[in-house]
């Protein structure tokens, strides 16, 4: 099993930053990948950012240029810094992972973040 616990959630105004952070314990020696989704009030679970065991990331169009998704592999943490926040980036954010041995992927239980006007 793999647990992950996030942090860093909150309420900002548009044009602020905020950074989440998520920690993974346990079964983490074959975690290749691990990444940000999001789900907003009536919308579905979207991807937000990725990063590989190796470094490679991806990002979701609406937030290139804006968020960094980043890792620290001896912490066994990835980060989320979101600059330039919008209105429409409010939603609960969700931190996962993927293993491969065996195969699975992990959820953690979701931070909201808010964005005012």
């Amino acid at each position: 099993q793999v647990q992950l616990v996030e942090s860093g959630g909150g309420l900002v105004q548009a044009g602020g930053s905020l950074r989440l952070s998520c920690a993974a314990s346990g079964s983490i020696f074959s975690i290749v990948a691990m990444g940000w989704y999001r789900q907003a009030p009536g919308k579905q679970r979207e991807l937000v950012a990725a990063i590989t065991s190796g470094g490679s990331t991806n990002y979701a169009d609406s937030v290139k240029g804006r968020f960094t998704i980043s890792r620290d592999n001896a912490q066994n943490t990835v980060y989320l810094q979101m600059n330039s926040l919008k209105p429409e980036d409010t939603a609960v954010y969700y931190c996962n992972a993927d293993r491969v041995i065996p195969p699975n992927r992990y959820w953690g239980q979701g931070t909201q973040v808010t964005v005012s006007s």
